[in-house]
């Protein structure tokens, strides 16, 4: 139920933006249509179409308030400290970033889906090159480090399967346990991992411990890759 405050206050694209995103932070993305945001917001559901086109518009939108977040977080990051040790500015970066995301779980999930050039998401790039360029990376071996990273500068690791519930993942175990024999180095290596504790997770195996080892993986790899290089 709106509040008498909130039904006060002018509709805009940014409000609209902003109480997606808290809608979605407390009763997850499945909660978001366009009917339960405009009653969130204490308006008709078709006023809504004065300010997004439909519900992707929406999710752009909550995109770019995400992303916003990230850009205010690292906003203090001193980028000249780069061209001395560009690793620990990224890394700063990338972490940040990283408790952004901590805050709104679901965000990785719409990011992923995007299919249009957010303005946010944009400018968060050019911070990452920014840093690239002043670490002594030509524009070459940059465009090679954005591949290598991925959606890694954004603060979270794409998964290549995730079970879509907790059950899904325990029936995924049982499955593999059935296959001992014939994958021993799989089931044994399940049978010994375990994970950060559930706030620290963003996916299936995308905990806190597993992101900060691939991304320090990733980042004396390029270390490598530029000093071999040069710029």
């Amino acid at each position: 139920m709106a509040t008498t405050a909130s039904a006060r206050a002018p509709l805009s694209r940014a409000r609209v933006f902003r109480s997606a995103v808290d809608l979605v932070d407390a009763d997850g993305l499945a909660a978001l249509t366009m009917r339960r945001l405009a009653e969130a917001l204490g308006v008709e559901a078709m006023s809504l179409y004065h300010h997004v086109p439909n519900k992707e518009g929406v999710l752009d939108g909550m995109v770019d308030v995400i992303v916003g977040e990230m850009l205010d977080a690292v906003s203090d990051l001193d980028i000249s400290r780069a061209e001395s040790d560009w690793a620990a500015v990224m890394r700063e970066r990338v972490l940040a970033a990283r408790e952004v995301l901590r805050r709104h779980p679901w965000a990785p999930e719409v990011i992923e889906s995007r299919r249009t050039m957010i303005p946010a998401v944009v400018h968060y790039y050019e911070g990452v090159l920014a840093i690239l360029r002043r670490g002594g990376f030509s524009y070459d071996l940059a465009h090679h480090a954005l591949h290598a990273l991925g959606s890694r500068v954004l603060g979270f690791t794409q998964e290549l399967f995730e079970p879509d519930t907790p059950e899904g993942d325990e029936a995924n175990e049982e499955t593999l346990m059935q296959l001992a024999e014939q994958l021993p180095n799989l089931v044994g290596m399940l049978s010994s991992v375990t994970h950060d504790a559930e706030d620290a997770t963003l996916g299936w195996c995308d905990d806190q411990a597993e992101f900060e080892f691939g991304l320090d993986v990733l980042l004396d790899g390029l270390e490598l890759a530029r000093s071999r290089r040069g710029s």
